[in-house]
């Protein structure tokens, strides 16, 4: 609403022809403005599609009686007339039904004047009013998807994903890329509704995500661990260390060359066979996927090492105000300022998320196939140099942090508590310092340099993901 008022008053209109306006605007204010600054008004309305015609009512421009409806051709009387804004008038029962069909055709943002090549839209409050008198629900769902507008056509606004869905709706107040948290409790990234994956780009991390799901990888296992038989064809998995195999139907055959034998052997030779010329097309698939599947498992597997140790650290809070506690109620105890733990609990959860996130991120940065035509092989190693020094001096600190906050302080008298909050509030930072080095690596050094693509990430924030509040009052 206040976004309707400020276009109303600015520009002298109706709610719903504000209402349009906006929505083509995709309810940016300030982009309105802009428009009306540089084109005027009437351009402002052209590009909306927005047509204003100032005309009288039919009531005081004749004073017949009864009036013909041209869709029906039924004679109606002046009351089950209604006329709108282009002065294009019909019967009630005739609009009701033109609305009653667009409402259902999910059309219910732009409903325009059933007269012909008439592109006005119609009056909102006249659509609710004659919808409601025939079906009261269909007048809900219409102020429904009213309401749903300012979301769903608005850039800085967003349903939370969450399943099931919370309710909830997301406004930024910068059309930025960022990382939000719901009041919910879920992160996610703005741009793209995924789960929030900073310092992967959205493009990365769809590619991830749907590596993750898919086949691609079970495809590649079967083709480095696995070999059809030559006979029926099934595939056939080697479990001892001979070369000579037996598929199921009874077909023996060597595991190096893939052709038929006999099924006598000895250490040097198989009966009925010697491997022929060298398959090198075939080899060089097999090691292709080979060493594409190693790499994948590589990085998937510390990927999902670090989700795990975060799901697993997840209770440490709960742990420790268990451990205050008992650290309160103890005699000895003389400081009872216990922040510095929480604050480090949590350098710990939002920089371990960021060590699970910057694996997939390398996967793709240093595949070759996603950038190769960025950098030449030797940029490509010297870079991935780099970055790996970063990652691997950041995860050595987030180890080194982890191990500290693990630590029985409930245990430990005065002097050795004060040691251990020093550690922590140190190591902390120079977690925090190593997080943000490893972002401005990843958004200059790399990401930064790109010629030909364009992938961004959200801005680091030492505070971590910003967290959404609800508004302080309810719509009804």
């Amino acid at each position: 609403m206040e976004d309707l008022i400020r276009v109303m008053d600015l520009l002298s209109l109706k709610e719903h022809h504000a209402r349009t306006l906006l929505i083509h605007y995709r309810w940016d204010v300030e982009k309105v403005l802009a428009v009306l600054v540089e084109y005027g008004k009437e351009r402002l309305f052209a590009k909306a599609g927005l047509t204003i015609v100032e005309t009288d009512d039919v009531s005081s421009s004749q004073v017949s009686s009864s009036y013909c409806c041209n869709i029906c051709f039924d004679d109606v009387s002046l009351e089950e007339i209604t006329t709108m804004d282009c002065g294009h008038y019909f019967c009630n029962s005739c609009w009701t039904e033109h609305f009653i069909v667009k409402i259902n055709e999910g059309q219910s943002r732009r409903i325009t004047c059933m007269e012909h090549k008439c592109n006005a839209i119609c009056d909102e409050s006249k659509i609710r009013c004659l919808v409601r008198a025939r079906d009261s629900d269909l007048a809900d769902k219409f102020d429904r998807f009213m309401l749903e507008s300012y979301i769903e056509d608005n850039k800085r606004v967003k349903w939370c994903p969450s399943v099931p869905h919370c309710g909830n709706a997301i406004r930024i107040e910068v059309d930025e890329l960022r990382e939000v948290e719901c009041a919910c409790g879920l992160q996610f990234c703005f741009r793209c509704s995924y789960e929030a994956h900073s310092p992967c780009s959205c493009y990365m991390w769809d590619l991830w995500s749907k590596k993750c799901q898919d086949e691609s990888e079970t495809v590649n296992y079967i083709a480095v661990h696995t070999k059809h038989c030559p006979k029926c064809q099934k595939l056939v998995e080697k479990n001892g260390g001979c070369n000579l195999v037996s598929c199921i139907c009874g077909q023996p055959f060597c595991w190096l060359c893939g052709a038929a034998t006999g099924s006598d052997h000895t250490w040097t030779s198989i009966a009925g066979h010697s491997c022929g010329r060298y398959k090198e097309d075939r080899e060089k698939e097999t090691e292709s996927a080979k060493r594409s599947l190693e790499r994948y498992i590589h990085y998937y597997s510390r990927y999902e090492a670090h989700r795990d140790s975060s799901k697993l650290e997840s209770k440490m809070k709960e742990t420790m105000e268990d451990n205050i506690k008992i650290l309160e109620e103890c005699s000895t105890a003389s400081s009872k300022d216990f922040v510095w733990l929480f604050n480090g609990v949590d350098r710990l959860f939002r920089s371990r998320r960021v060590l699970a996130y910057s694996y997939p991120f390398a996967y793709y940065m240093f595949d070759g196939d996603l950038f190769a035509d960025e950098m030449t092989k030797g940029e490509r190693e010297m870079k991935q140099n780099l970055f790996e020094d970063q990652q691997q001096q950041f995860e050595a600190n987030i180890e080194k942090l982890s191990s500290f906050l693990d630590e029985k302080f409930h245990l430990y008298n005065e002097d050795e508590i004060k040691d251990l909050k020093l550690r922590v509030i140190a190591l902390s930072a120079t977690t925090d310092n190593l997080c943000r080095n490893l972002y401005e690596c990843i958004e200059t050094d790399l990401l930064g340099s790109l010629k030909h693509s364009v992938h961004e990430i959200a801005p680091y924030n030492t505070n971590g993901i910003e967290k959404a509040s609800l508004p302080s009052y309810q719509d009804t």
